[in-house]
C-alpha cells in the first residue's frame, strides 16, 4: 500500500530560527495543507507539508516528542532528526485542539509499534543465543537491540527555547519605580517648637506629591509595557497582513481563472463561493487590524501625555525636597539656639542662686549687727 495520507489540515508554517533559537521563521506565504502520513510497511506516521513543490515540513513521528499548544492557535514540537521546532498557526481553536489529538494518537500508535517490533526482535534473536552447554541466554534488551537510537529526547531544549520566545513576544519585560522620603526627625520636633508649622505642612504637601507621583509611575509603567507589546504585535500583524493580501490576490487571481474557464461545473461553483467567502473573512480581519492600531496610536498618545504630567510632578517634588531641606537647615539652626537660650537660663539661674546666697548672708550678718547695736543701746541707757 506504501505511504497514504490520514489526516489533513490548514495552518500557518514557523520554523525556529537556527542562529538564536528564539525567533519564528515564517516558512509558508499563507495557510498550506499540513498532512499526517502512515506508511504501512515501515510502521512509520510522518508529518508532510508541500508548499508548491517545496517540502517545508517532513518529520517522523517518535515516542519522545510532544506537541505543545503555546497559545489558543499555535501549536509546536521539536524535531531532532532536522535539528528544528516547527510551529503551527490555525484558523481556529477546534483546528489545533484536532490536530494536537491527532498527533498524540499517532504518537501512541509509534510506541506500540516499537514495543511490538522489540518484542519481536527479542523473539528472533532469542534461539541464536544459545550456550556451548545447551542453556538459553537471556533474551537482548531493546537498548542492545537499537544502541541509543530512539532513546535520546532532543524536543526538551526545544520545547523549553521555543515556549520561551512564544511567552516573550506578547509579553515583554517590566519595571516598577518605588519613591519614598521620610521626615520623622521632623515630625518628632513638631511638638517641642511652634516655629515647625511651616515644616508640618511641607511635610504633608510632599507626600501628597510623592502619591501622586507614584501612581503616575505605575502607571507608566503599565502603558510603556502596553505600548511594547503593542509594537511587537504591530510587527507581527503587518507579516500577517501581507500574507493575507498575498492570498487574497491569489484567491481573486484563482477566482478570475475559474470564471473564465468554459463549462463550469458545480464544483467549480462551490470552489468560487469558498473563495470569496475566505476573502471577505480576510477583509474583515484587516479592518479588525486597522482598528486595534487606531486604538494602539491612541494609547500611545495618552502615554505621552502622561509622561508630560509624570515630568512636571518630578520637577514639583524636586522644588519640595529642596524646600524641605532649607526648612531643616532652619530647624537645625533653631535646635542650636534653643540649647545656647537653655545654657544660657542654667547660667542665670545658678548666677541668681548665688546672689541669694550671698544676700542671706548679707541679711544675717546685718540682723547680728541690729541686734548688737541694739544691746549696746541698752547698756548706755541704763
Amino acid at each position: 500500500m506504501g505511504e497514504q495520507p490520514i489526516f489533513s489540515s490548514r495552518a500557518h508554517v514557523f520554523q525556529i530560527d537556527p542562529s538564536t533559537k528564539k525567533n519564528w521563521v515564517p516558512t509558508s506565504k499563507h495557510a498550506v495543507t499540513v498532512s499526517y502520513f502512515y506508511d504501512s510497511t515501515r510502521t512509520v506516521y510522518r508529518i508532510i507539508s508541500l508548499d508548491g513543490s517545496k517540502a517545508i515540513i517532513n518529520s517522523t513521528i517518535t515516542p519522545n516528542m510532544t506537541f505543545t499548544k503555546t497559545s489558543h492557535k499555535f501549536g509546536q514540537w521539536a524535531d531532532s532528526r532536522a535539528n528544528t521546532v516547527y510551529g503551527l498557526g490555525f484558523s481556529s481553536e477546534a483546528h489545533l485542539s484536532k490536530f494536537a489529538d491527532k498527533f498524540a494518537e499517532f504518537k501512541e500508535a509509534a510506541r506500540l509499534a516499537k514495543e511490538r517490533s522489540q518484542e519481536k526482535m527479542e523473539l528472533t534473536s532469542s534461539p541464536s543465543q544459545e550456550s556451548a552447554t545447551g542453556d538459553l541466554q537471556s533474551p537482548v534488551t531493546p537498548e542492545n537491540i537499537n544502541g541509543t537510537n530512539e532513546r535520546v529526547t532532543p524536543d526538551t531544549p526545544f520545547n523549553t527555547e521555543s515556549r520561551a520566545e512564544i511567552n516573550a513576544v506578547p509579553f515583554p519585560h517590566r519595571c516598577t519605580h518605588t519613591h519614598t522620603h521620610t521626615l520623622t526627625r521632623l515630625e518628632c520636633l513638631v511638638d517641642t517648637l511652634c516655629s515647625t508649622v511651616l515644616c508640618c505642612s511641607s511635610s504633608s504637601i510632599t507626600k501628597h506629591w510623592e502619591a501622586e507621583l507614584a501612581a503616575l509611575k505605575g502607571n507608566n509603567a503599565k502603558l510603556t509595557a502596553a505600548l511594547l507589546e503593542s509594537t511587537a504585535n504591530v510587527k507581527q500583524w503587518k507579516q500577517q497582513l501581507a500574507a493575507y493580501q498575498d492570498e487574497a490576490e491569489r484567491l481573486h487571481r484563482r477566482v478570475t481563472e475559474l470564471e473564465c474557464v468554459s463549462g463550469q461545473t458545480a464544483g467549480v461553483k462551490t470552489q468560487k463561493t469558498e473563495l470569496n467567502q475566505t476573502i471577505e473573512e480576510l477583509e474583515a480581519e484587516l479592518k479588525a487590524r486597522e482598528e486595534e492600531l487606531e486604538n494602539l496610536k491612541q494609547e500611545v498618545e495618552k502615554a505621552s501625555q502622561l509622561q508630560t504630567q509624570k515630568d512636571s510632578l518630578a520637577q514639583k517634588l524636586q522644588e519640595t525636597e529642596r524646600r524641605n531641606v532649607e526648612l531643616e537647615s532652619q530647624l537645625l539652626d533653631l535646635e542650636q539656639r534653643l540649647e545656647n537660650s537653655e545654657l544660657e537660663s542654667h547660667s542665670f539661674r545658678k548666677s541668681l542662686r548665688s546672689l541669694l546666697q550671698l544676700l542671706d548672708g548679707k541679711i544675717f550678718e546685718l540682723s547680728e549687727l541690729r541686734d548688737s547695736l541694739a544691746k549696746l543701746m541698752e547698756d548706755d541707757s541704763s
